[in-house]
């Protein structure tokens, strides 16, 4: 089968179409601005990849496109006469007043493929749809959900059925550093960890991406309001973890955070499966710290698990990952003995670089913290990973995701960084006001319109000692290199 990829270079599509190709498919694909490094291991793998969406791809003749969720049939607006004071606009409300990229009269199409596809009759699908049409059935699916942690935790479940021999096929958010890679196929009709994102599948169907999944064993790890741009409030994301739910079947496994009070809502709907509850209040607890301590079952000690990876959110995922492992056949101790060899994924606390000065050495990492609670968490696991006089930590971070630019979260953000001793905001392209946000900070904040005057910004401030912790869901510029560089200019001479 020839499939064709729209928006390949993003985590999750990019992952498609490693593990379409390494089913033997013949993949091609298209992005716009086709950026490394999923762009670099597509390449690596044959994969043909295509600069932009023009209608022109349609000679390709795949047997079907499959389409990613950054598709839709939004219309670029006709720069207007600048006496009428209007500025052109990407997905501007239609004349029937739709959201989203309604029709913009005289505007062009800013995905000419997909109208392409559309007038052509040509056969089309999404990725969720396709992986599990083509590659999932008949395995055991265990999907891992929620606000945070989908990625370590997709990760961790993985590495344990590694190495219990299991040969599991996974599709992570992410790269976890144990296996360099974020999906493969695994063993025929074995077990499959997927990372399953609440977020909407494509622009013609609405319904979150782990639907499709039909999972026997499904992770529930926290629930709490995200993505402002598609849901109203908590209660409908709610409703969408019901509906995944509803799709495990009566021998599968819901293993559900027994912390979260959304969580026990969504159960209350209804559920049909064994439920399995981590944390105060579940079958599976722990005591100790976060580093080193004790798994208990029902109050009983089944394992012991020291390792290097800081916060007790992880020690909160490890319990998650270790209830999901044992649903297919690995026990506790097995479980933890795994995860003592656990080397996380890339972008979570990731140290980029050190540099040495005289009276200490200036470290800086890279997380993918991008909503408040994520924020805080990150920056309190560092603190507590560097102890109360480890040196000072220095936030630097973008509000990047939609959520984040639509401001929904402002009131959140100063309680986020309590914990970091200066922090340093990126805003561009935000339609809010950072400094106003947060206010709460004083002389602790700085903001900056563009990723110059952000480095400018953190040399001035930084001191021998510090962490620089840095935070986006994206590529932020290149900003971890940029400070390395010029930390090691400056102390190095």
């Amino acid at each position: 089968m020839h499939i064709h990829i729209l928006g390949i270079c993003g985590t999750f599509m990019g992952g498609v179409a490693a593990l379409a190709r390494e089913a033997g498919h013949r993949v091609t694909g298209c992005d716009a601005g086709v950026y490394p490094p999923m762009s670099d291991q597509l390449r690596a793998l044959g994969i043909e990849l295509i600069e932009g969406f023009g209608a022109d791809q349609m000679a390709l003749q795949p047997d079907v496109f499959v389409v990613g969720n950054v598709v839709s049939r939004a219309r670029m607006a006709p720069t207007l006469p600048a006496s009428r004071g209007s500025q052109p606009s990407e997905g501007a409300p239609g004349a029937l007043g739709q959201s989203g990229g309604g029709a913009v009269a005289g505007g062009t199409p800013k995905f000419p493929l997909m109208e392409a596809i559309l007038d052509a009759g040509a056969r089309y699908t999404s990725g969720p749809q396709w992986l599990a049409e083509q590659l999932l059935q008949g395995r055991h699916v265990l999907a891992v959900a929620g606000t945070h942690g989908k990625t370590t935790t997709t990760s961790m479940l993985a590495w344990i059925l590694e190495c219990a021999g299991l040969n599991p096929g996974f599709l992570v958010g992410g790269v976890p550093l144990n296996f360099g890679i974020s999906a493969r196929l695994g063993a025929p009709g074995g077990c499959f960890v997927i990372e399953a994102d609440e977020y909407d599948t494509a622009f013609f169907d609405k319904r979150s991406k782990f639907v499709h999944y039909r999972p026997r064993t499904a992770v529930l790890n926290n629930l709490e309001f995200d993505h402002a741009d598609i849901f109203d409030d908590l209660a409908a994301i709610e409703r969408q973890f019901h509906h995944l739910v509803r799709t495990v079947p009566g021998r599968g496994r819901v293993v559900v955070n027994a912390e979260e009070a959304s969580l026990a809502r969504v159960l209350a709907q209804g559920c049909w499966s064994e439920a399995v509850g981590f944390g105060a209040g579940g079958r599976f607890t722990a005591e100790g710290t976060a580093e080193h301590f004790q798994v208990l079952d029902q109050g009983r000690p089944v394992a012991e698990l020291r390792w290097p990876l800081s916060g007790l959110h992880n020690r909160m995922n490890a319990l998650a990952a270790i209830a999901a492992a044992e649903h297919v056949g690995v026990a506790p101790a097995q479980a933890a003995a795994a995860l003592q060899r656990f080397e996380n994924v890339r972008r979570r606390m990731e140290l980029r670089g050190a540099v040495a000065a005289a009276s200490g050495t200036i470290r800086v990492y890279d997380d993918f913290a991008h909503h408040p609670t994520a924020i805080r968490t990150t920056v309190d696991g560092l603190r507590q990973q560097i102890g109360p006089s480890g040196g000072r930590i220095l936030a630097i971070f973008e509000p990047r995701s939609n959520t984040m630019k639509l401001g929904t979260m402002n009131a959140r953000l100063p309680w986020s960084l309590e914990g970091a001793d200066l922090a340093f905001c990126h805003a561009a392209g935000l339609g809010w006001d950072p400094a106003q946000a947060l206010a709460a900070m004083g002389a602790r904040l700085q903001v900056a319109g563009d990723i110059d005057t952000l480095v400018a910004q953190v040399l001035a401030a930084v001191r021998p000692g510090d962490h620089l912790l840095c935070m986006s869901n994206g590529g932020f510029g290149g900003v971890h290199v940029r400070l390395l560089d010029a930390l090691r200019a400056r102390f190095s001479s």
